[in-house]
């Protein structure tokens, strides 16, 4: 099995509540993330959703997808949300969030183990194109959020905004748009 260390920062000009809510909804994930090509709810979890088992499929830029299950193991909201994947990636995901009324940050730590058998094969050659992929499948999530929020959201050095004139990608009551939000990118 080859292992893989990910880490993805957002910096988003939106409050916290209404960017830990477009993450906690990982339903909808599939509506505004493009990449999200399908995420399913196989159990069901506690009120707050610990112990909810998920099935994601992802499709990034190189010509795969990746299908696995998620069971979320910890919850705290506005803070932490943590899952264990299981299946064509094994391994451990953790969103963090920090922030106030105008801004959030979030961090997306992903270390998993591929049990793929052609990925493990071509692991040695292709770790970076995987790496590669990976990256833009984060991006293609900020630039989906950007245009969620009506916000702007700065990840890995670009800045993503809403595209001007077009609506939020569904009717999103934590929308920012309207509220004079501005690009602002800022190094942390």
């Amino acid at each position: 099995m080859a292992e893989y260390r990910f880490s993805t920062t957002w910096r988003v000009d939106a409050p916290l509540a209404a960017v830990w809510n477009a993450i906690y909804q990982v339903d909808v994930w599939p509506d505004w993330w493009k990449g999200a090509e399908r995420t399913v709810e196989v159990e069901c979890g506690d009120p707050h959703g610990v112990g909810a088992l998920h099935r994601y499929t992802w499709k990034g830029a190189l010509p795969y997808r990746l299908s696995f299950d998620m069971r979320v193991l910890r919850v705290e909201p506005m803070r932490v949300l943590e899952g264990r994947a299981s299946g064509a990636v094994e391994g451990d995901g953790r969103w963090s969030f920090a922030g106030d009324a105008e801004r959030t940050i979030v961090r997306y730590d992903w270390h998993i183990r591929t049990h793929v058998r052609w990925m493990n094969w071509l692991a040695p050659l292709a770790r970076p194109l995987f790496k590669w992929n990976h990256d833009v499948v984060m991006r293609e999530g900020a630039r989906g959020l950007a245009q969620l929020l009506g916000a702007c959201v700065e990840a890995d050095g670009r800045l993503y905004a809403p595209v001007a004139g077009a609506p939020a990608v569904s009717a999103n009551p934590y929308t920012t748009a309207g509220k004079n939000m501005t690009c602002r990118p800022e190094k942390i």
